[in-house]
């Protein structure tokens, strides 16, 4: 008779085991026979600004420049893109009202993910009011509020009124912060929490893959929380728009996320434009399709639209 910590052990080395493969030959990729794709993830900002962004820094010149919805939707509609969820990487509490303002003149902008702080005095304020608006669908939160989470009552507390208004809390960070991530969600159990990027884990070199893969397993076992079906790309480091657009590199990582987590628990994200350093928007797309078609039609509507629209609830669009 299998004991939960036999159980436990199979499931890793069965997720493990999966680092190893190759991909196989890559067939022909069909379209999606659903409603399209529903990115949930790309940000939007613009350094023109009296007050400019915090965030690129003039430095990061492929990135340091007026970045809009329409640039985006001339490059998305053509590949089957729907919708997207904006995701707010400035820490300025009115960059939110930026944002939502954008979504008010643009539906394809079909829900926002905000940036308020959990346990400071400011946020049950701030989350009344940015909470009125339907195009308001939680925040992402980093290692820090992390951190404070695990110990803080404060900080859960804040957390816990996201699920009171239907929202959810995604998360950026490091592989080694995946067993933090699946403490908190246990004990904040009303709310989705959303794992950006794949957790940042390396593509195409050894990722320390047992601790991110013993990472990624305690969050198989907490149901609240998600993968987000993104950062591919960027995991490779290949700056210049030179990462490798074959299945083959990103595949061990891919295919090991998807024996941990299956296709009802992740979200497709492009991280449009941060992606554009390292691939293309086709490119980011086509690496998705072409690893969710072998597993089917069903499977790949789920992660490309589906789950983010039963996970986000954005309003949606038509366009």
């Amino acid at each position: 008779m299998s004991t939960p910590a036999t159980t436990r052990r199979r499931f890793l080395a069965q997720a493990g085991a999966a680092l190893a493969a190759t991909a196989a030959g890559c067939a022909t990729v069909k379209e999606p026979t659903g409603p399209g794709i529903l990115d949930t993830h790309t940000h939007f900002y613009d350094p023109r600004r009296t007050q400019g962004v915090p965030w690129p820094s003039a430095s990061e010149t492929r990135l340091y420049r007026p970045v809009l919805p329409a640039e985006y939707l001339a490059l998305a509609r053509p590949l089957g893109i729907r919708s997207t969820i904006v995701v707010e990487a400035s820490p300025w509490p009115e960059d939110n009202q930026w944002i939502l303002d954008l979504t008010a003149h643009e539906p394809f902008l079909t829900g926002f993910i905000g940036n308020l702080k959990p346990g400071t005095e400011a946020f049950p304020a701030l989350l009344e009011r940015f909470a009125k608006n339907p195009k308001f669908r939680g925040i992402r939160i980093g290692g820090d509020t992390l951190t404070a989470a695990l110990s803080d009552g404060k900080v859960r507390s804040d957390l816990e009124h996201l699920g009171g208004h239907g929202l959810v809390v995604d998360v950026l960070i490091g592989p080694d912060r995946l067993p933090d991530v699946a403490t908190v969600a246990d004990k904040v159990r009303t709310v989705p929490f959303i794992v950006d990027h794949l957790a940042n884990v390396p593509m195409g070199k050894p990722p320390h893959p047992n601790r991110w893969v013993s990472g990624m397993a305690a969050c198989h076992y907490v149901d609240n929380v998600f993968m987000k079906f993104s950062g591919y790309v960027e995991g490779t480091g290949a700056r210049g728009v030179t990462a490798p657009t074959t299945l083959e590199p990103y595949f061990p990582i891919l295919d090991t996320t998807w024996r941990i987590f299956g296709e009802d628990r992740l979200v497709f994200g492009s991280n449009w434009p941060v992606s554009t350093e390292f691939a293309t928007l086709s490119t980011v797309v086509d690496l998705a399709k072409r690893f969710l078609e072998p597993r089917g039609m069903v499977a790949m509507n789920k992660v490309l639209h589906d789950n983010a629209l039963k996970l986000y609830r954005p309003i949606v669009s038509q366009s």
